[in-house]
């Protein structure tokens, strides 16, 4: 067994499927190029001790007591991994951490869950134990739900830990199952930032979340998964509710027609989808802000863009783009300008792709580049 290991995880996109994870529902995802590397040596304390290269900071914490670090909040995802991994029975011992991220800090591409699920292959390879891919991405959740606080579903975890190379993964989140579709080789994801941070700890992630469950039991449901689109709209719920859940039922909807568009290569239907996903979270869920609209409805005018939507859990952050990959450079220039004109704000475009999911990195090289 080696001193050092090298783990990476990738972040995310969510291409179709928003806010459907903790609703036992459907998504489609795209894990990406960039991502959380996680170098781990074992020491002979009883102490996690994290630094990062990206923030410039350091904290440690007791094995014998692993408590929330409120000073810095950033740790608490590899602390509460560790926490997890020793509550599920492996034997971890005293860790030392050093983290690096390259995914555009608040764009809403989930550095966290990489964060987590890099932690957790470093800290299972360092110490010869190992755990299948749902059972690591779920401890991550669970690590992310009960020890850092935020409520978030599956996702995040498992889009990092199931990524493929020009492949979308579709997860169902009642069945615990990930498979993978086959994107075109001619499209291109276009990661569009609209530099205004995602913050999902502000209690609208765990606000919307209420309100789903408060919708599936008025409906008498176990989840808004068991219910259609058309019942809802038929139902007697008050407004804001309804609107809610026909968000989630018309997401689940909307997944199963995009896997149905892209095994059959129609990625104009797909856009499409993209593009009605947006709507529904601009109307019916709330959780898009006008810098994420101005930045889809310039998509939406842009030759060569086949659809756009926000990605991830709203409230800030990013959109993704699917776009023809000849016309890349025509869009981007395009949509600096646009965006300007429209919110006064300057946007960030990152060009990417559907890449591999998390992995263990033999030698201490990314690291090194990222320095």
């Amino acid at each position: 067994m080696e001193g050092t290991v090298v783990a990476f995880a990738p972040g995310r996109v969510e291409l179709l499927g928003n806010h459907t994870d903790y609703n036992e529902g459907l998504a489609l995802a795209a894990a990406i190029h960039l991502g959380v590397t996680v170098q781990a040596e074992r020491i002979d304390t009883d102490l996690i001790e994290v630094s990062s290269d990206t923030n410039g900071r350091a904290a440690s914490a007791s094995l014998k007591n692993l408590q929330r670090l409120e000073d810095e909040p950033w740790a608490n995802y590899p602390i509460g991994v560790v926490k997890a991994l020793r509550e599920a029975g492996c034997e971890i011992g005293g860790l030392r951490l050093r983290v690096s991220s390259n995914l555009p800090p608040g764009s809403g591409l989930s550095s966290s869950a990489a964060f987590e699920v890099a932690t957790a292959i470093a800290a299972l390879e360092l110490f010869d134990l190992s755990m299948e891919p749902m059972a690591l991405a779920q401890l991550c959740q669970k690590a992310e739900n009960e020890f850092v606080g935020v409520r978030c579903g599956l996702l995040d975890q498992a889009s990092s830990v199931y990524g493929k190379e020009d492949e979308a993964i579709l997860l169902d989140f009642r069945a615990i199952t990930a498979r993978t579709v086959s994107l075109a080789p001619d499209e291109a994801l276009l990661v569009v930032d609209s530099a205004v941070p995602h913050e999902l700890t502000g209690g609208e992630y765990n606000e919307r979340r209420n309100q789903c469950q408060k919708a599936a039991s008025a409906l008498g449901v176990r989840a808004l998964r068991d219910i259609s689109s058309e019942a809802i709209s038929a139902a007697s719920l008050d407004p804001k509710i309804r609107a809610r859940a026909l968000h989630v039922t018309g997401e689940n909807e909307r997944v199963l027609a995009g896997v149905a568009a892209l095994e059959s290569g129609q990625m104009q239907k797909f856009g499409e989808l993209m593009f009605q996903s947006h709507e529904s979270s601009r109307r019916n869920f709330e959780n898009s802000t006008p810098f994420l609209d101005a930045l889809v409805e310039i998509a939406s005018s842009t030759q060569g863009v086949l659809g756009a939507r926000l990605t991830g859990g709203g409230f800030g952050g990013a959109t993704i783009w699917l776009v023809e990959r000849d016309k890349v450079q025509q869009i981007l220039a395009r949509v600096s300008e646009s965006y300007h004109q429209k919110t006064g704000a300057t946007c960030k475009a990152l060009v990417t792709k559907a890449s591999q999911g998390a992995r263990l990195v033999r030698t201490a090289r990314i690291l090194e580049k990222q320095n």
